[in-house]
């Protein structure tokens, strides 16, 4: 890397302390913790290595070691605050990954079940770097309801990094949301995920310098979901001092990333008629009881569900997008992008599912009108079903990633960059894999929702990468590492990456030719949605 020339940061102001959703069910097994007797640690072995609960022992293969299952907190209660792990004695095995936490079948990027002790990490390290190196904290995506930190596998993005992942409380086991449940917590029920991401973070700055990694230089990273937990670090008080750069991938947290307490509460209703708990004496007891199983739960949730962590608490006092209008964040160096493509990925979903088929031209015109009401037949005008060869999915998708993704991922970039230094990219890649074991959709998916992650991890959901692909996965990675080690992404070839600032918006386009600016909000048609807003 070419990093002489360029300063380290590592200031953090602000304010301190007081998807593819219509894809259908996939089986991905989770892995248990292992229960082996401690083991001796042979001095200098590097496959230990010691934490402040005690030493855990990983694998070292192929240049990199890997440490799985660690706790970062200890089994959470229902609905409770995430609390210290107790210490163990002799070395704690590493090996494999711990259980994914509750959640429903629905999406491929789900671990279905039902465990609710499931607060660990998972590092992966060079094993011939040496110390100091940046630390990347991987918070994966799934809507906040689905997903685990180890089905991302890291070897290719560890390769100059320490690359930590989590697993967090997902869905109704994070979110349910009512008085009788506040006492869980110093904030408030709604918000255990976010919870758990910053005691996976004070875990990070208090053991990482043990696995080869700098303490004082963590970047958030996450997508989707993961993306709007950044924004929410970036907003939340109770992160401050916890990372020093933060990267967000489709996560256009200007209209999204938290919710009210009124809007959790009725999130939360159904949920607790729906299991028997309304009338009870003890709402909460009822709730906690063993009784009430985590299945019968997650039944009532439901699978389609899309939860924030509440803002207006003293965990998260604003909204991120009033955070970053007023500057009142943790103002850190950002990274922040979407893709070329984002709804392709979910109106592709509906013609593969069993039963779905290509939404037929004559529907376009009635779904539109009834998506968008009163401003349909200015967007009929402006999206001609004919401009995109009759294909209403492909012409639905394009209206969705305009609205609902390019102008709030801009609109987030022009909030943070009045306050701190901000890169923003577009994934526009056209030739990305498509989901192992599915259909091809009828119109090309292109850098759908999700198409980057392929390029960035090894995951089973895309198959093995072409040496083009390949190619472009080098770049990405070395753009996104150099960004973690220092806060600029611009490296000798991928250069010319510019800050982004409202008066020079800077948006740099990534694919597997050369890099370079974007005609952002001429090609997303971004003045004619804000006229429409």
């Amino acid at each position: 890397m070419d990093t002489s020339a360029r300063p380290r940061e590592r200031a953090l102001a602000g304010l301190r302390k007081p998807a593819l959703a219509g894809l259908v069910t996939a089986a991905l097994a989770a892995g248990a913790i292992g229960t082996a007797p401690p083991a001796s640690a042979a001095p200098g072995d590097p496959a230990v290595v010691p934490t402040d609960r005690g030493g855990v022992r990983g694998t070292v293969q192929g240049g990199l070691r890997s440490f799985q299952g660690i706790p970062y907190a200890a089994p959470p209660g229902r609905w409770t605050s995430p609390q210290p792990a107790a210490a163990w004695t002799g070395v704690r095995d590493a090996t494999r990954p711990g259980p994914a936490c509750a959640q429903p079948a629905g999406l491929p990027i789900g671990v279905p079940g039902e465990a609710e002790d499931c607060l660990h990490l998972n590092v992966t390290t060079p094993g011939h770097k040496g110390d100091d190196l940046p630390v990347i904290v991987w918070i994966h995506g799934g809507s906040m309801m689905y997903g685990t930190g180890d089905m991302y596998g890291p070897n290719r993005l560890a390769a100059d990094a320490v690359v930590v992942s989590m697993n967090y409380r997902l869905g109704v086991m994070s979110f349910l949301t009512d008085p009788a449940l506040d006492a869980g917590s110093a904030y408030g029920s709604g918000s255990y995920a976010l919870e758990d991401q910053q005691a996976a973070l004070r875990w990070v700055r208090a053991n990482i310098d043990g696995f080869g990694g700098d303490a004082g230089n963590v970047t958030i990273m996450g997508q989707s979901g993961g993306g709007y937990a950044v924004c929410d670090h970036l907003a939340s008080p109770m992160s401050a001092g916890l990372f020093d750069r933060a990267i967000i991938q489709s996560g256009p947290c200007a209209t999204g990333g938290s919710r009210t307490r009124a809007e959790a509460e009725a999130d939360s209703d159904g949920v607790i008629k729906a299991v028997g708990c309304d009338e009870a004496g003890d709402v909460a007891a009822c709730l906690r009881s063993s009784e009430t199983t985590v299945a019968e739960l997650l039944e009532a949730y439901g699978p389609w569900g899309e939860p924030r962590p509440v803002s207006g608490t003293p965990l998260l006092p604003l909204s991120p997008a009033e955070a970053f209008r007023t500057g009142r964040f943790n103002r850190v160096p950002v990274l922040i992008g979407v893709n070329h493509d984002e709804e392709n990925g979910r109106y592709a979903g509906m013609e593969i599912i069993p039963g779905g088929s290509p939404i037929p031209p004559e529907a376009y015109e009635p779904t539109v009108r009834e998506q968008y009401g009163a401003g349909a037949g200015r967007i009929l005008a402006r999206y001609p079903l004919s401009a995109y060869g009759n294909s209403a999915g492909l012409a639905l998708a394009t209206i969705g990633t305009d609205r609902d993704w390019a102008k709030p991922t801009y609109d987030t970039a022009k909030l943070l960059s009045a306050w701190t230094r901000t890169y923003m990219f577009e994934f526009a890649e056209e030739e990305t894999p498509w989901f192992v074991g599915y259909d091809e959709p009828s119109f090309p998916w292109r850098a759908q929702h999700m198409a980057e992650l392929a390029y960035q991890f090894d995951m089973a959901l895309f198959p093995t990468l072409t040496r083009t692909q390949g190619r472009l996965a080098d770049r990405l990675i070395g753009a996104w590492t150099r960004f973690a080690e220092d806060g600029n992404p611009n490296g000798r070839r991928d250069g010319g990456w510019q800050r982004f600032t409202e008066r020079r918006p800077h948006v740099q386009s990534l694919t597997s030719g050369r890099w370079k600016p974007t005609e952002f909000t001429r090609d997303h048609q971004y003045a004619f949605w804000t006229s429409l807003s």
